[in-house]
Order: structure tokens, then sequence, then C-alpha cells
């Protein structure tokens, strides 16, 4: 079934607030410190210009555990970390939990690294979205994918591109992508839209502008859990360029594990594999000339059948020489914006458009259910 785009909140310009710069070494600590907040925990304990001030978890065992495996001071609540002074935080605790930990440390001011997705819903979203655009704390949200190194290469690929709205100045007209693996037993309590095309729902939205789809048409199937376990999703962009869809399939009830994402444009393609953390590209300007020949050749009626085409375009590896892991990549870009007071790269209204095309794929997905 098809949905339609809905409009964006609206924050009063006046109202708004900037971040402030921050010279000092950075007071962070890790709220929520279970699968995903330790090891935000042990990267604030490693880095330079950083001091790991305290986690906090609701778990007494557990957060003991992680302050002594960091030599830093554990707490029960927000309130506590804040009486002990903090600049930083990441919020890791489990997404339904994100508004109620994260509205106290916005309101004081302290930038927030928010995993992702941004909250549970749309409206939550909007809350988390419009605090921090008035209290000028910042607030990011950990879409880790953004620092895979392919996606940092694609988007070095093409830095300075004519057409500005798209990263990888390819002008997208097809985006193909799929994110499979087999069931974990983790995060059952959400849709596989929320737990992993999430991720290639951000990617997606970057990838043409930061515009969202017109039309969204989308099928969903529920067979472990109470939610879709299998969705696929068609996308549809009205980009300045020209229309874009995009094809986006998620599932946790695969027998491998697949993520990858493929881009074709009118001036070339794009294949990365996430997994891997590598890809290719393949530019239509560096093989014109071939494909010329071969377009000449078919005019004339010559037989092409022995022709190898991987032979006959050039292959550009995309390649990210940055050090660093995707998880230390995403806290250090954090730990820069709050450093520098500026906008992060993937800021609240990032995470509510992302949240936004989810909720929608979703309600399509369920008025097929609810056919007689």
């Amino acid at each position: 079934m098809k949905t339609k785009a809905n409009a964006p909140i609206e924050v009063d310009p006046h109202t708004v607030s900037k971040p402030t710069p921050i010279s000092r070494p950075l007071r962070c600590a890790v709220v929520g410190v279970g699968r995903m907040g330790r090891h935000h925990a042990r990267k604030y304990a490693q880095l330079d210009g950083v001091e790991l001030v305290g986690v906090v978890d609701m778990d007494e065992e557990r957060r003991a555990q992680v302050a002594a495996d960091n030599n830093c001071p554990h707490f029960a609540t927000e309130a506590e970390l804040l009486a002990a002074g903090v600049d930083a935080v990441t919020i890791a605790v489990p997404t339904i939990y994100h508004l109620k930990c994260a509205t106290p440390l916005l309101e004081a001011g302290v930038a927030c690294l928010i995993e992702k997705p941004l909250a549970t819903d749309v409206a939550e979203a909007e809350q988390l979205t419009a605090l921090a655009e008035r209290t000028g704390a910042v607030l990011m949200v950990g879409h880790i994918e953004r620092f895979n190194p392919a996606v940092r290469a694609l988007q070095k690929a093409h830095e300075g591109a004519v057409d500005e709205n798209s990263p990888a100045g390819l002008v997208p007209r097809f985006i193909e992508v799929h994110r499979v693996s087999p069931m974990t037993f983790r995060s059952v309590d959400v849709s596989v839209v929320m737990d992993m095309m999430i991720h290639d729902l951000d990617v997606v939205l970057w990838l043409m502008g930061g515009i969202e789809p017109v039309d969204i048409q989308a099928s969903g199937v529920a067979v472990l859990t109470e939610v879709e376990d299998v969705c696929n999703a068609r996308l549809t962009f009205d980009a300045p360029q020209g229309k874009c869809i995009a094809n986006i399939t998620a599932s946790r009830l695969a027998m491998k594990t697949e993520r990858k994402t493929r881009i074709i444009g009118e001036n070339g393609y794009v294949s990365i594999d996430y997994a891997k953390q590598s890809g290719v590209l393949i530019r239509k300007t560096a093989n014109e000339v071939q494909m010329e020949a071969v377009r000449d050749a078919l005019r004339q009626g010559q037989d092409l059948s022995d022709l190898d085409y991987s032979d006959i375009i050039t292959i550009e590896p995309l390649m990210d020489l940055a050090e660093g892991d995707q998880l230390e990549q995403e806290v250090t870009s954090f730990l820069g914006v709050v450093r520098a007071g500026k906008t992060p790269p993937i800021d609240a209204r990032a995470g509510l458009a992302a949240v936004r095309t989810a909720e929608r794929i979703m309600e399509a997905a369920r008025l097929d259910w609810a056919k007689p």
C-alpha cells in the first residue's frame, strides 16, 4: 500500500539556540552500558582529550563492572551524573527510554549522542528535535553505517561535485539495498524496519540530499514475532535532478548475512558491501570511449558475444584511509562537533526523517495485513 509524506515539524527560529565551542578536555559519560553502551565507555576512556566521568545504568552490578573496567565512577540516575558535571553523553539505553533519559541532559545543555533510532516513533523524535534546537545542545544520532569506510569513501569520491544534492555526484536513479541476517533474538520487540532497515533509510535519505520520499509502498511479514520480521519497501523520491526509486529489503530470518547497497545513476554506478567495508565505483565519464566503441559495433551488427564486459570498463575501488573503526569514527566525529560547537553530520532532523520514513513503511506494510 502507498503512503504520502508527512509535513515536517516547525520550530520558531527565534527560540533556537546555538551550541557553544569547548576548548578544554571534554567530560564524557555513557547512559546505558549494555551491549553497545559498554563499547562507547571504552572508547571515551581511551581517547585523548576526554575524561570518562562516569556511567549510568539501572543495573547496579552491570554499571559497577563497566565502571571498574574503565576506572570511572558509576551512577544510578542522570541527575547524579549532572551533579558530577558532564559535557557530552552517549545514550545507549533501549529506544523506548531515549526521550526520558535525554530530556534532562538536553535541558542542561549537555551534548547527546543517541544510539539509532532517535526514538520509538515520530512524536517522540519531534520532541527530541525541538528540545535540542530550543536549548542549543548538540544532538547527534548514532547511525553508524555513515562511518563505514565504504560510505566515507563514497562521500570523498566526489567531494566538490557540481550537484550538491548528491553526495556521490551520481544523480541516483535507482538504489537497491539488501540487509538480511539469521535471527539473533535481539530487539525482537520492534519491527525489522526499526531494528535493521533504519540503517539503510538513513543512508538512502542522505544520498538523496535529505529529502524524504513522496510515496512509499511496502509489504511485511511477521513470522516469529508479533511485528515485521521481513519487509520490503519501495520509496519514490522526486528530487530536483529527477525521480529516483529505492528498493530496500530487510530480513532477520535469512540463512546468511548480507548487507549491500547498489546505486545506479545517470553518470555512474556504485556497489557497497557494508560487511566487507568495501565498494567499487564505475564512472560513466571514465568509460565513455569504450562504451561508444561498443555502441558503434552493435549498430553495425557485430557479434560481441565473446567480449568480456569487465575488460572494457574501468572499476575504481572505494577506499577510505582514515584510521579507527566505525564506532571510533562516530565518537570522534561527535566529540569534534561538540568541541567546535557545530551541527553534527547526523543531526536530530536527520534522525527524525529516518524515524518518520520507517513509521510510514510500517504503516504501509500493515495496511496490507488489514485487508480482508
